[in-house]
């Protein structure tokens, strides 16, 4: 069975966008994939990266490079309704952008909606099952 590995963001700043994260949730940088281009940090259960457009290029994307739009939705689970409301006020410190605030979902999930600070749209969870 195949499994999701990486999810890996295309960013103006790879330092400053992993670091976000990093800040946010936690999350610990893979320091031995490290590269000028790239970055990687390890979730738990996958790994985000983030590649500088340079790697536009080398994985021959060039002529796909269109980055206007929504395009990516990442999701992040916790444990609790709390655990959401406790870390919605540290991505905002670390400089996300709220979008709609903590709710209750009407699949009864709890769940708040953010920008990330290159406005890649984020949001964190917990299913209230």
């Amino acid at each position: 069975m195949a499994h999701l590995s990486y999810v890996n963001v295309f960013a103006r700043d790879i330092v400053a966008l992993s670091a976000f994260y990093q800040k946010v949730f936690g999350f610990q940088e893979i320091e031995s994939i490290r590269s000028p281009i790239f970055r990687g940090l390890d979730t738990g259960k996958s790994c985000i990266g983030f590649n500088a457009h340079e790697a536009y290029d080398l994985l021959q994307l060039s002529h796909l490079s269109e980055t206007s739009g929504i395009k990516l939705l990442l999701n992040f689970d916790v444990d609790t309704p709390e655990a959401v409301d406790k870390l919605v006020p540290i991505a905002l410190e670390a400089g996300a952008t709220l979008i709609k605030a903590p709710y209750e979902t009407y699949y009864h999930w709890y769940q708040a909606v953010l920008l990330d600070p290159e406005s890649n749209v984020f949001r964190i969870n917990t299913v209230l099952l």
